[in-house]
């Protein structure tokens, strides 16, 4: 995902639970984007990321990250595990949402999905760039990585004490009005019941 300059918050996020209330937070008190994606394109892009993990990666994206797994193991991943990501790293198509995606419809599907997720019970496909880890291991992994991308979405109304990494924007970059909903925040806590729609996601 490609980026202007922009303000990074300080974010961490050790479940995937605490990446749906984030988005929760953000979707109730507007958010400035600072970075390339709504919250809605957000939420597709890793509710993508997290079915691939369940179904299966394609054979060309595992045959390409298999050599440098060591490496990648190595350094990449204990910095996005530590909150300091890699930037500029391009993002494959089959994971680049598109544009014009509704928050609150998106974020829905990220609950679902991430409800699927925990109550999936195979083994978990290898990463392609970091190969096999426990459920455990991943439920970290797709916290960190929400983290990143949510660190670019700044909450209009913070948390007492929340941090932000201010750094010039560049001229007409996002960030300069605070995209607000009017929606009533998504109880994510809420029990299914059996005719729940789990649009986009596994069953």
């Amino acid at each position: 995902m490609a980026r202007t300059e922009s303000s990074r918050r300080k974010l961490k996020l050790e479940r995937l639970d605490d990446a749906l209330s984030e988005c929760t937070r953000l979707i109730s008190s507007g958010y400035r984007q600072t970075g390339n994606w709504t919250l809605g394109q957000m939420c597709r892009h890793l509710r993508l990321t997290i079915e691939a993990n369940m179904r299966g990666y394609p054979l060309w994206m595992s045959a390409l990250g298999l050599p440098l797994r060591p490496i990648l193991r190595a350094f990449a991943l204990p910095r996005l595990l530590a909150g300091n990501s890699i930037q500029g790293v391009r993002t494959a198509g089959m994971f680049v949402p598109p544009a014009d995606l509704d928050d609150r419809e998106e974020v829905e599907r990220f609950d679902a999905c991430v409800r699927a997720y925990e109550r999936h019970t195979e083994p978990l496909h290898p990463h392609p760039g970091f190969g096999r880890m426990t459920h455990e291991a991943f439920d970290r992994f797709h916290a960190a990585h929400a983290a990143h991308h949510l660190s670019f979405l700044i909450p209009c109304q913070p948390a007492p004490a929340e941090e932000a990494e201010p750094v010039t924007r560049a001229a007409g970059s996002p960030g300069n009005a605070c995209r607000s909903s009017s929606l009533t925040a998504i109880d994510h806590a809420a029990p299914r019941g059996p005719g729940h729609e789990r649009r986009g996601c596994l069953s």
